[in-house]
């Protein structure tokens, strides 16, 4: 597999860091130039690699780390999805519900990206926390994740180990997945659950 990150805002270079850290390559990109990005990208560390949209998209596993206003230009940019995979990333605090046609966000984001196998995941730390180590506390942080493809789920949470953090499933995207989903100024109610603890 290898994976590319859309966005490179604070989630973005927070989870480039993530990846780094584990020194799993990644390719970054966003709107600016891959030449504006890579200053960044390389003091991040040297496996995370800037790069055009287009060649980023070359990817199998794409993270999708933009505002979620911006989710539709993305998906403009493949004519189909098939063969990926979409990680959302995104949030919708502050949107009102009914401009998702009473639809979860990420069910909503997966009618842009027509083919692809879309998971919500990594998308209720915040930032901060998203960057350090998952390793804290005697436990590790958790990353929900939810889709409505079965087959999908399970290669991100190999990469959720892959980079420290302790996967739980959720299940469907509206039924588990809703418990991360933010409704218009209200939070999912998992939003800030964060620690999994080992047992002593």
């Amino acid at each position: 597999m290898n994976y590319a990150i859309v966005g490179f805002g604070k989630v973005g270079q927070a989870l480039a860091h993530a990846f780094a850290r584990k020194d799993i390559d990644v390719i970054v990109t966003s709107r600016r130039p891959p030449e504006v990005l890579a200053p960044q990208a390389r003091m991040i560390g040297p496996k995370v690699v800037a790069k055009s949209l287009r060649n980023a998209l070359e990817a199998d596993t794409i993270i999708l780390a933009v505002p979620f206003a911006e989710h539709r230009e993305v998906a403009k940019a493949l004519p189909s999805w098939k063969g990926k995979t979409v990680i959302d990333a995104t949030n919708t605090f502050g949107v009102p519900p009914e401009e998702l046609d009473g639809l979860p966000s990420s069910a909503f984001v997966a009618k842009a990206f027509t083919g692809a196998k879309l998971v919500k995941g990594f998308n209720h730390l915040i930032a901060a926390t998203l960057a350090g180590d998952p390793i804290v506390e005697g436990g590790h942080r958790v990353v929900f994740l939810s889709s409505d493809n079965e087959d999908a789920t399970a290669p991100v949470a190999t990469l959720a180990k892959q980079l420290g953090f302790a996967p739980i499933n959720l299940g469907k995207l509206n039924e588990g997945g809703a418990l991360v989903h933010a409704r218009g100024r209200t939070w999912g109610q998992l939003i800030f659950q964060d620690l999994l603890k080992k047992e002593p």
